[in-house]
């Protein structure tokens, strides 16, 4: 069985890296970042078209695969076991990409932090980490800020 952690850069989400490493069984690991196609975007956020440029998509790719390797690096770092990354294209949400990779893996457990790098969006949407919790057919950890663990 595979861990698949979902990571932003997110203070949140290394935490939730060093929290797996700390305290799960070492299995083999996947670092998963979700990122946005400009189609998306445009579906998603349509008033904002005006200000998304065409190279918003190659960028937000890049990106995401930086996170997704820096991540990757946090995790061996950490002590995580086996450990590859990849970042993926959001077609519809991101807790929905996290879930469905989680299925494609067959993975023993999804780890994530409590909050990530969306901001405003999450508290007009609801968080990723919730939509997550409440939709992954698996057992999900949901490690919250390193500030309030003991």
């Amino acid at each position: 069985m595979t861990i698949l952690v979902a990571y932003d850069g997110s203070a949140d989400a290394r935490t939730a890296i060093e929290f797996a490493a700390k305290h799960l069984a070492a299995e083999p690991t996947m670092i998963v970042t979700v990122w946005e196609p400009l189609l998306v975007q445009l579906r998603k956020y349509p008033l904002a078209a005006a200000a998304i440029s065409p190279d918003t998509g190659d960028e937000a790719q890049a990106q995401a695969e930086a996170h997704a390797k820096e991540g990757a690096e946090l995790a061996i770092a950490a002590g995580l076991a086996d450990v590859t990354y990849r970042a993926v294209a959001d077609n519809e949400s991101i807790w929905k990409t996290i879930v469905d990779v989680a299925d494609e893996i067959d993975a023993s457990l999804v780890v994530t932090g409590s909050r990530g790098l969306a901001g405003v969006r999450s508290v007009l949407l609801g968080s990723v980490s919730n939509h997550v919790l409440h939709h992954a057919r698996r057992p999900t950890l949901i490690v919250p800020p390193a500030k309030t663990l003991r």
